[in-house]
């Protein structure tokens, strides 16, 4: 009989994906298949053309690329030189996970599924796009597309006699169980946090711990948004950086936040515990040390600041020894309760730790060895480096706006990331941030007579300040500016640094602060009123055009506003216009980096 083993790859950016391929695991075992789940740039892509039997699942980020952790699959699998034949002995499906508000929705998934099958793989279903706009978000194409692929799966692998389906009623076992050790083998976890070996470069597996060298906020006390400037040293890191790369930072949970977790689950934040995985072959989380206490577990790892996900609440649900709380339990993880789930979630941003005092009987209850299973895993967040090492060697600046907001929960949300980086204070001794560098989306001109054209409101502006950094070090002008903020006098960033530049010509400054005035000034307004120059730039000069901040608005307004100077000034039609625009962007003469 044909052996019966699945291989589950996802590419994830924020856990999505991650999350789907551990639900598509866990209802593989329940078929009784032998499964293994992994990150695509984990999993050795020589062995897929003996694999069988093959489910992605994968994310597609900013503007159709895929995620980090399926970067070195994706060029391998795009190689001219692989046989047409390749994978022809095997059934795969493709699942995506999108946004269909983003004009390449889906990109990576349906390109993925046509290139295996140009490859000689067969496709047991069509893709699947899964969408994040849809009311009841990617589980509306989800479910009933698993429901078609285990038909499919089951009819090429029948369960082998006197095997059933392990029913949904029963728990299935931890991916990991935890040895507690003896109190006399205990540490103290201060030294968790190890400096970087020697002439590794930092990455997320090793990252460097930097020392916080100023925390600066940058608002006016009286602005109700706090944004700091903050400054690390990297001496001996041996990091190396340009104008448009982005910092990494593995941020932890806040001290009271761990305490509430530990009272809450009845845990001793002090015991020492070994891993082991429950299925030989799991490989160990790779961030945690062994032995490990429970407190480094909690403050370093586990996400209980995250929106709980549907999977939360079914895996809750089995240790509810409380009848309402597992019905309860049981509705926010139907697929008739995602409606409710949202409400109760999504909507208000509730978080795991908030999840969990709603259930106190249940949350009692929770096995310790569960818990890496039930909570996702910290992810480390990215920042625009706002420096260049030309102008401070051995540095890295960030511009961070600390996330504060209200909704229906009496307490306001805050971002995990930004409220500890504000929350650090260099002058009361050493303050360390585990940090890496990777390569970011933006590619400046390297030619010195090739103009920048620039569009940086809010903190959009941080890549601008490292590219213009870099720029005046070496003597170049033709740096071009749009700023756009909300009052001059509270939150006009690095206000002096760019007045010193136009003053020595190195930079033209365009200023919009739109609450200055009775009616609002944005970028785009002031990109319109400086339509000659921009028009001038782009034709005569070959300018190359930049764009970062927030994606709401903001982008398709400054489109709108390039499209009008091209058809005022270069008496172009809307649709030569827009073409105009696509060939920028296709030529990377125009670049974006927007986020929600």
């Amino acid at each position: 009989m044909a052996e019966r083993r699945l291989l589950i790859l996802y590419g994830s950016q924020t856990g999505t994906a991650e999350d789907t391929a551990e639900r598509i695991g866990r209802e593989a075992k329940r078929r009784h298949f032998q499964c293994r789940v992994e990150a695509l740039d984990s999993y050795d892509v020589a062995n897929l053309i003996n694999e069988l039997l093959v489910v992605f699942v994968c994310a597609t980020t900013g503007q159709g690329d895929p995620p980090d952790n399926m970067k070195m699959f994706w060029r391998f699998l795009f190689r001219k030189n692989l046989p047409p034949s390749s994978l022809c002995q095997m059934d795969y499906a493709v699942l995506g996970l999108g946004d269909s508000s983003y004009p390449k929705f889906n990109f990576v998934a349906k390109k993925l599924h046509k290139r295996v099958l140009q490859l000689g793989g067969n496709p047991l279903l069509p893709v699947a796009l899964g969408d994040d706009q849809h009311d009841l978000g990617p589980d509306a194409v989800i479910d009933p597309w698993l429901l078609a692929l285990w038909d499919k799966i089951l009819a090429l692998y029948p369960l082998p006699p006197g095997l059933e389906i392990i029913s949904p009623d029963v728990r299935l076992p931890p991916k990991y169980t935890l040895h507690y050790l003896s109190e006399d083998s205990m540490h103290p976890d201060g030294d968790l946090l190890q400096p970087t070996a020697a002439r590794a470069v930092p990455s997320e597996l090793h990252p460097f711990a930097a020392r916080m060298v100023s925390n600066q906020r940058v608002t006016a006390e009286s602005h109700f948004q706090d944004v700091r400037l903050i400054e690390f040293d990297t001496v001996g890191s041996g990091i190396t950086f340009s104008a448009g790369d982005v910092v990494m930072i593995q941020p932890q949970n806040c001290p009271e936040d761990v305490q509430q977790f530990c009272q809450l689950l009845r845990l001793d934040p002090d015991r020492s515990f070994l891993l082991k995985p429950t299925e030989p072959g799991t490989a160990l989380p790779a961030l945690l040390p062994q032995p490990c206490t429970i407190r480094h577990l909690v403050t370093h790892y586990l996400d209980i600041s995250c929106v709980p996900r549907r999977s939360f609440f079914e895996l809750l649900s089995y240790f509810s020894t409380n009848e309402l709380e597992r019905e309860k339990l049981q509705e926010f993880s139907s697929a008739q309760g995602q409606e409710e789930l949202y409400s109760y979630c999504n909507r208000p941003r509730r978080t795991t730790l908030e999840a969990l005092w709603d259930f106190p009987h249940t949350t009692s209850a929770i096995p310790p060895e569960y818990l890496l299973d039930l909570i996702p895993r910290i992810r480390p967040r990215a920042f625009s480096i706002a420096s260049s090492l030309l102008a401070h060697p051995d540095r890295i600046q960030i511009l961070v706006a600390v996330v504060r907001y209200k909704t229906r929960l009496s307490k306001p949300r805050r971002g995990l990331c930004s409220t500890w980086l504000a929350s650090l204070n260099p002058e009361q001794g050493d303050v360390r941030v585990p940090l890496w560098v990777k390569k970011g989306g933006m590619k400046f001109p390297a030619d010195p007579d090739t103009p920048v054209i620039m569009i940086g409101p809010g903190t959009g502006v941080a890549p601008f300040r490292a590219a213009i950094q870099e720029r005046v070090a070496q003597g170049w002008k033709g740096s071009c500016l749009f700023f756009g903020c909300r009052q001059k006098s509270k939150d006009f960033y690095c206000q002096a640094e760019w007045e010193e530049l136009v003053t020595k010509g190195f930079l033209t400054l365009f200023t919009a602060f739109s609450r200055d005035q009775e009616e609002k000034v944005y970028v785009q307004h002031r990109i319109q009123e400086n339509r000659r120059l921009v028009w001038e730039l782009l034709t005569s000069r070959s300018a190359h055009v930049y764009l970062a901040g927030n994606a709401k608005q903001m982008p398709a307004a400054v489109a709108e506003a390039l499209q009008s100077v091209l058809q005022l000034e270069g008496d172009l039609s809307p649709s030569e216009a827009e073409k105009y625009l696509t060939a920028l962007e296709q030529t990377q003469r125009f670049q974006s980096e927007t986020w929600s």
